[in-house]
């Protein structure tokens, strides 16, 4: 694993890279909301990015701007994007010429499904945690890429209805349950990395 410094508009992104001598892929994970603790080493980020990782893809992981060593101030919308964007741009300069995924757990979910939105690179997305209560997250409805969600079934955060509903109107969606888990995986790890290496093999696999 590498430190990285992502030159950015704002001055920098701090990052974190994993990389594969022959990746099938290249990932980029988002963490969790930046006013709520979150950041690159957030154990669910963590392990979004071990999993893509076991799959033989290189993994980047980045601080929002205004988290960790990353430059600026915190930007809920489209500052978060233009990070996104940023770390997306500089991942595939790192690692060319390979299919290209976007992830995210909570707040990194919704900024990865937003990314996926507007940019046509994006091949495979990764959303763990919708967190239907907080955000608006209509914008997944427009992806045709493969779209993998992760969805804990006592989400404090979202309603399982809501988000079965939504997974049934993306194009090219599945969604994978977790039982018994709230919000942020309490107790729930090992059956979560489970679930997540189901779910990134049948992203790599989905065409």
């Amino acid at each position: 694993m590498a430190q990285v410094d992502i030159p950015a508009p704002h001055g920098h992104l701090e990052g974190l890279l994993w990389t594969q001598e022959a990746p099938r892929g290249a990932a980029l994970v988002c963490h969790p909301h930046p006013l709520a603790g979150g950041n690159l080493h957030n154990t669910v980020t963590y392990r979004v990015a071990a999993a893509f990782r076991t799959a033989r893809c290189s993994v980047l992981r980045f601080n929002f701007r205004g988290v960790g060593a990353s430059t600026g101030a915190y930007d809920s919308g489209p500052g978060a994007l233009e990070d996104a964007r940023t770390a997306l741009d500089w991942l595939e300069a790192q690692v060319p010429g390979v299919p290209l995924a976007v992830a995210g757990f909570s707040f990194g979910a919704r900024t990865a499904l937003e990314l996926a939105a507007v940019e046509p690179r994006v091949a495979r997305v990764l959303a763990v945690g919708m967190a239907t209560r907080l955000f608006d997250l209509s914008v997944a409805e427009s992806l045709h890429q493969p779209v993998a969600i992760i969805q804990s079934l006592r989400d404090e955060f979202a309603s399982v209805d809501d988000v079965r509903a939504l997974v049934a109107r993306i194009p090219h969606a599945r969604l994978f349950e977790l039982p018994e888990a709230d919000h942020l995986l309490t107790g729930k790890e090992r059956e979560f990395d489970a679930v997540c290496a189901t779910a990134v093999h049948w992203l790599l696999e989905t065409s």
